[in-house]
């Protein structure tokens, strides 16, 4: 009878193991290639600062990055009128000092604010296309705050009419799921961290999140999450099991950046210039 009772627990556990590695498994058959974006560093919403004429995620921030040679991560989401802008936050109260949310607004109301302490404006994404014009690569974070996700086809006509590299990223699983069965040749990474232990509202939705159970669904190619948490297991089997790349975000200085490398491949850093600024 006890023996019965141990090889049920065993074969359950077991099976609980085989569908946790299956949940989290990545892409792992015609992956795309990711090497060029191991071969830079990644300016965090531009090289930027927000006591200065360069705020985050601005053209003055974003010119600054390309003069340096850094690859850039920007946030882009959709406004009420149906044009991708360039803004991290979904409210606009800590950079523009308004209420409100940036989707609720159209393009020409969102004008009337200027980001921190500078005269810059949120730009729109097809500006910033203009302006890189391939120059360095860009990771292009997608914002989206709930289920509906009819942002993406928005943003994708732009992306699909620029040259130059750039792959995707987003919190949001619906937003890698909708790239992965519309656009599965872009390179597509989600974005994650302990949720709980950041403080954040834990419910089902941020546990799956925190230890990657989407990924049987999205198929990321590279796994971007919170360098402060590294240790989380889903993250390390993502990336010393089916050797995936790793992106780290985000790095504030030199000494964190060196004590992570071999651990991550992909570098987003903020608040500080690397040593080694430009190329790896």
């Amino acid at each position: 009878m006890i023996l019965a009772a141990i090889k049920i627990t065993f074969c359950c556990i077991a099976a609980l193991a085989v569908l946790y590695m299956l949940a989290i498994m990545p892409r792992m058959i015609k992956r795309p290639d990711t090497s060029l974006f191991k071969k830079v560093y990644f300016a965090h919403r531009g090289l930027h600062d927000n006591t200065g004429d360069a705020p985050e995620n601005s053209m003055a921030a974003f010119k600054k990055a390309v003069e340096a040679g850094l690859g850039m991560e920007l946030d882009v989401q959709v406004t009420s009128d149906g044009v991708p802008v360039i803004f991290h936050d979904f409210k606009l109260e800590r950079i523009c000092g308004a209420e409100g949310k940036v989707v609720n607004h159209t393009y020409k109301e969102l004008q009337a604010y200027t980001l921190c302490q500078s005269g810059e404006r949120i730009p729109r994404l097809s500006d910033l296309l203009h302006m890189v014009d391939g120059r360095v690569p860009l990771i292009v974070e997608i914002k989206a705050e709930t289920a509906d996700v009819s942002c993406c086809a928005v943003i994708d006509r732009l992306l699909r009419a620029y040259h130059g590299a750039y792959c995707i990223e987003s919190f949001n699983p619906l937003v890698l799921w909708w790239f992965r069965l519309n656009r599965g040749e872009v390179v597509r990474g989600q974005l994650s961290s302990n949720f709980r232990r950041e403080g954040v509202y834990w419910n089902v939705l941020y546990f799956a999140m925190t230890h990657l159970l989407f990924n049987f669904l999205t198929k990321p190619d590279f796994i971007a999450y919170n360098h402060k948490f590294s240790e989380e297991p889903g993250r390390r089997i993502c990336r010393h099991l089916y050797r995936h790349p790793a992106a780290a975000w985000t790095i504030r200085s030199e000494q964190e950046l060196e004590a992570l490398r071999g651990e991550y491949d992909v570098f987003i850093f903020d608040s500080f210039l690397p040593n080694r600024a430009g190329l790896l």
